[in-house]
């Protein structure tokens, strides 16, 4: 009985991972066909994803046309928070459901006219084991961890960094105060994903942010 039990799950869970990945690609295809570039965010809670992103949007409004959907399992703290950089935000809240899905962001972009964004920043909920397996048919994909998280964070979720273009190091302001081994989170990065480009930055202090910027419109003009 057990036997049958978890093949169902497996199952429904293959269902579930298909209907997304061709939700996601509709998607891509749309941004694509719109020019705009789509970049998600992909971290644990509290590693620094909300400042980064709205430092980001500061960074980008004056030349860009530039927006963000923010996703959490409740309240909207991010969104208001972010609506601080004066760009259009856009909440989904996911419940019980502990990462996005392509379709929730279809959802969000009904009545969006994404064909007049340059940029668009799709901010996943905290957690680094989900969203590894949904596809949100983004460009680009960056999985932040910060300098108190420990060096070995990429050992601990591979799938994560697997998935990922960029890895970003986040506050980089603390690196020195919690003794962080910046050379043993590189080989940790490197174990994982061999050759992953990353990025070292405080989102406080700025140091980084120019770097990430650059880096960012690289990838767009590609």
């Amino acid at each position: 009985m057990s036997g049958h039990k978890t093949t169902r799950l497996v199952e429904v869970r293959t269902k579930i991972l298909k209907e997304n990945d061709v939700a996601a690609r509709a998607l891509r295809q749309r941004f694509e066909d719109e020019g705009v570039f789509v970049v998600s965010l992909v971290s644990s809670p509290g590693a620094g994803k909300t400042m980064f992103l709205e430092q980001t949007l500061l960074r980008l409004r004056e030349r860009y046309r530039v927006a963000a959907l923010v996703g959490d399992l409740a309240t909207e703290n991010d969104a208001q928070r972010l609506a601080r950089a004066g760009v259009p935000i856009r909440q989904i809240c996911t419940g019980t459901v502990c990462h996005l899905e392509a379709d929730m962001v279809r959802t969000a972009l009904r009545d969006v006219d994404t064909a007049k964004l340059d940029f668009l920043f799709i901010e996943n909920v905290g957690n680094l084991v989900c969203p590894a397996s949904y596809d949100l048919g983004e460009a680009l994909r960056l999985v932040l961890f910060s300098v108190t998280e420990g060096e070995d964070k990429p050992l601990k979720y591979p799938t994560i960094f697997n998935t990922a273009d960029i890895c970003v190091l986040t506050k980089m302001d603390l690196a020195d105060v919690v003794e962080f081994d910046h050379a043993s989170a590189l080989n940790s990065v490197q174990a994982v994903r061999p050759g992953m480009q990353v990025l070292d930055v405080s989102a406080k202090s700025g140091v980084g942010m120019d770097a990430w910027i650059e880096t960012l419109c690289g990838r767009a003009a590609r």
